[in-house]
């Protein structure tokens, strides 16, 4: 039998925009604890009271709430950069794309300010570039199936003084805060010590302000 606190947890898992509620305070214990009460009792497989579900809301957001702190106390730093007038290409994989891959490599200069970064997943490659290479670009694969294309996207990039990826958390905290305030993500390109998102332009002043302060160390 899983413990009401657990209980509660998954729930709540379930709805990552429930984490600011808590974060913030905001969030009523005892009436979300009454909207969720028959689904704890189902997961918890016999009736529970109220004022227990409401504790293990409250601990959890406590239990949130440490974990923020923590993540805005990292010894982190970071800079932005911004790459503006990107376009994102979607296209079905196979051999011939993965060859033609190399000549958008030598295509584009990424030393010259420009953008291109290509993510091979298991039946999809994807593609964003700066979007003055586009019809080169869609010429060199003219011949592919392309699932989605979109235009007008910028890139923003979180430059890392160290490692960001042995710090549990990060990529999360950007996305959490990214999806508080209705960012869409287009995509999500990650190395060693750099975490991009590729976004619609209209958010990109939002989303510039939203990660400037994630960590709560860059103002």
């Amino acid at each position: 039998m899983e413990s009401v606190s657990n209980c509660v947890k998954r729930i709540i898992d379930r709805t990552p925009f429930l984490y600011e509620m808590l974060i913030q305070g905001i969030l009523s214990y005892s009436n979300y604890a009454t909207s969720i009460q028959d689904l704890v009792e189902k997961l918890h497989g016999k009736p529970v009271k109220n004022s227990a579900i409401v504790m293990a809301v409250r601990r959890y957001g406590e239990e949130l709430k440490k974990k923020d702190l923590e993540q805005k106390s990292s010894p982190l730093q970071y800079e932005i950069v911004m790459k503006t007038n990107i376009y994102d290409i979607n296209i079905t994989r196979n051999g011939s794309v993965l060859e033609k891959m190399k000549d958008l490599f030598h295509l584009v200069d990424p030393l010259s300010g420009d953008f291109l970064n290509i993510s091979v997943g298991s039946h999809e490659v994807s593609l964003s570039i700066s979007e003055k290479y586009l019809n080169d670009a869609l010429q060199i694969l003219k011949e592919e199936t392309i699932l989605h294309q979109e235009g007008d996207l910028v890139a923003l990039s979180l430059v890392f003084s160290g490692d960001f990826m042995s710090t549990p958390g990060i990529v999360y905290e950007a996305v959490r805060k990214l999806a508080w305030e209705e960012i869409n993500v287009n995509e999500i390109i990650s190395t060693m010590n750099e975490l991009t998102f590729v976004i619609r332009r209209r958010d990109s002043m939002n989303a510039f302000s939203v990660l400037q302060s994630f960590l709560g160390g860059v103002e």
